[in-house]
């Protein structure tokens, strides 16, 4: 996959045509990915380049910032997932004001026609763009008659009887249904972080933890905590995983910042300054606080005992 940033990276070096797939992208669910696989099939059959092109940021964040939601991937994860499923070009923007400002016919005939040399332009149902979001897929088809190329509007996928969406999953999320949310996602919700040095308590009651502090832009689970998984340097480990602020030791929810901790099963190593993949796959039970530290140790190693049961080792 052969990646360009920004607008100043355009046109494409190869003119021979390309399908072209437009979104936000946040996630790439099951949605995102029909939609990326249609455009690559596309492009095959046609004998055209498959291209992705999305945002380096949530619209929001530019055009109501007080309102943007927390994102379900970071950048460097979207592009992760979107060059998974092959496409041969992804072109990223920066969604910043002169892109927000920019007219929805000079968007069309400038950016996919002459810019990516689109001769097919796939994008979901109700796909708005443009200045004040004016542009829609019949002001798109009318650009693209004059520019090269054909729209095809197309229905996002459905599943549990609604249409999988990033909204959604955020909400799904919000509320600790990660099955749900896996579901849409095709893949377990996940979070990267760096592990910093905490107070070293797991390790005292015999469950050492790796402490992250994933980027505050991103979803949350809520408090809790959760079976899953943990990766570290491409090796997968089961992970019981807390998210929360200590209660038991004098943590308090409106003062205390709020930390990913996972114990990860059957490994015993240094893991400062390693980056960790989390995966959230159940959410086992709310975070308490205990009467005293054994009692909390006595549920912790329930907590692992149903995690080896769910995660399967």
């Amino acid at each position: 996959m052969k990646t360009y940033v920004g607008l100043g990276a355009l046109p494409l070096e190869d003119d021979r045509g390309s399908a072209v797939t437009i979104g936000t992208f946040d996630g790439v669910h099951l949605g995102h990915r029909m939609l990326i696989n249609r455009a690559i099939a596309d492009a095959n059959a046609a004998g055209l380049d498959s291209c992705v092109v999305t945002w380096d940021r949530h619209p929001a964040v530019t055009l109501r910032p007080a309102q943007a939601p927390p994102a379900l991937s970071s950048p460097e994860r979207k592009i992760e997932l979107i060059e998974q499923l092959g496409p041969d070009l992804l072109v990223v923007l920066p969604f910043d004001e002169e892109l927000s400002s920019m007219e929805a016919e000079d968007f069309a005939a400038e950016v996919l026609g002459k810019g990516l040399h689109a001769r097919k332009v796939l994008v979901g149902e109700g796909w708005r763009f443009g200045r004040k979001a004016r542009g829609d897929t019949a002001l798109l088809s009318e650009v693209g008659g004059t520019a090269g190329f054909t729209v095809q509007p197309v229905a996002l996928e459905d599943v549990a009887g609604a249409v999988a969406s990033s909204t959604r999953i955020r909400k799904l999320l919000a509320d600790g249904r990660m099955e749900a949310a896996r579901e849409l996602l095709g893949r377990p919700f996940d979070l990267d972080g760096v592990v910093e040095r905490g107070d070293a308590r797991g390790k005292d009651l015999g469950v050492p933890t790796a402490n992250v502090h994933p980027d505050p832009a991103l979803v949350r689970p809520p408090r809790g905590v959760y079976a899953g998984r943990a990766r570290v340097e491409g090796v997968w480990y089961s992970a019981a995983i807390n998210v929360g602020v200590n209660p038991t030791f004098g943590g308090d929810e409106s003062t205390t910042p709020v930390r990913v901790e996972a114990y990860l099963l059957d490994f015993d190593a240094d893991l400062y300054g390693n980056t960790l993949r989390i995966e959230f796959w159940q959410r086992l039970r709310d975070e308490k606080r205990f009467e005293n530290a054994d009692a909390l140790i006595e549920q912790m190693h329930r907590d692992i005992a149903q995690t080896r049961e769910i995660i399967g080792a």
